[in-house]
């Protein structure tokens, strides 16, 4: 790749002339054509503010894990993975090509959009975090005030409660798609570096706290809040899961199929790219109505496999039960046998 092209304050692209594609804050934008080895090259921006927080995360994770073996517990191996699988996502997003690219195309920052809001918050909920939290966190005396105590009094928050709720969670989940490309709103994030990470932040807390609710692996506020323990069931969970599809499959084609650009950050073309903006834009709505299959087809499995043990769960309670009521009735009728044998010994 070429070097890097910095703006510190409004100006447009290279050659391109156009106030639309203005960039304030340090902000690496590519101006060689892409190809896929520019894309996943290892890229981070000037100042990698997601990258760094995504490696924080991870190590904290990892500190948790080793202090759960040090007392003496164990931690499912595949459930460190997923959470690796999840930061790694979110890098591959933002500390690569992918991040300056799209800048440039509508189509690289969809993936962008549909990795980190769909694919990434799907192994990072998969890998517990919150559960791990509250293991590894230690307790405190009754009164007194910890980072367990506070995590539990977040979970247990009207705030949260209401953030669980199916209808909010959904809503959040579809504003990311038709609240900010059919508004202004894009163009005045994608305008500053700060917004721009702003933007991706959003994608992927609101992917989570989706994904969160849906697969609850983790503790959540539709588990311990009695008004909310109807929506945990897995046939809900389903439910809201499928309700985003057409959604996203509406708004796929919506893209593909428009004879204007939705937004105008993409409006300018790069001179000598030979991209044009409307059929990048096509490109973009595809890979926005394909790309929900996969995620989905991985929570859907997750939620039979949670589904299928517990009516295992169940049946072995139901067996346990019965097996106790067969030895209660058991020993009962051996009670009654030996009371007449007695009455018989000493009737003659």
């Amino acid at each position: 790749m070429k070097n890097l092209s910095v703006w510190a304050a409004p100006s447009p692209p290279p050659g391109d002339g156009s106030p639309l594609h203005a960039m304030t804050g340090l902000m690496w934008m590519p101006t060689t054509p892409p190809t896929f080895a520019r894309m996943i090259a290892v890229h981070p921006q000037p100042v990698p503010i997601i990258p760094v927080l995504m490696l924080l995360l991870l190590a904290l994770y990892a500190i948790a894990v080793v202090r759960l073996r040090l007392r003496g517990d164990r931690w499912p191996l595949h459930r460190s993975i997923l959470w690796t699988l999840g930061i790694a996502s979110v890098l591959a997003m933002t500390a690569t090509g992918i991040d300056g690219y799209g800048m440039e195309l509508f189509s690289a920052h969809m993936v962008q959009h549909m990795v980190l809001s769909m694919l990434a918050p799907v192994f990072l909920v998969l890998g517990a975090p919150i559960t791990l939290a509250l293991r590894a966190l230690p307790a405190r005396p009754s009164g007194q005030t910890s980072a367990r105590s506070l995590l539990l009094a977040v979970l247990h928050s009207r705030p949260a409660r209401f953030l669980a709720h199916p209808v909010t969670s959904l809503s959040l989940f579809l504003v990311s798609l038709y609240g900010l490309y059919f508004t202004p709103i894009f163009d005045a994030l994608m305008s500053t570096m700060w917004g721009h990470n702003l933007m991706l932040v959003h994608f992927l807390a609101v992917g989570f706290l989706y994904f969160w609710c849906v697969l609850g692996i983790d503790p959540t506020p539709r588990q311990a809040s009695r008004g909310l323990r109807r929506y945990a069931g897995p046939t809900v969970r389903i439910v809201e899961l499928a309700a985003t599809t057409p959604f996203h499959a509406f708004f796929g084609v919506m893209l593909m199929m428009s004879v204007a650009l939705t937004v105008g950050f993409y409006r300018h073309p790069i001179p000598g790219w030979g991209i044009a903006p409307l059929a990048d834009q096509a490109v973009g709505g595809g890979i926005a109505w394909g790309f929900t299959e996969i995620p989905t087809l991985i929570v859907l499995g997750v939620i039979f496999l949670q589904w299928q043990r517990s009516d295992e769960r169940r049946t072995r309670r139901l067996e346990r039960s019965s097996a106790r009521a067969e030895a209660e009735r058991a020993a009962y009728n051996d009670y009654l046998a030996r009371l007449a044998a007695y009455d018989e010994r000493h009737g003659a």
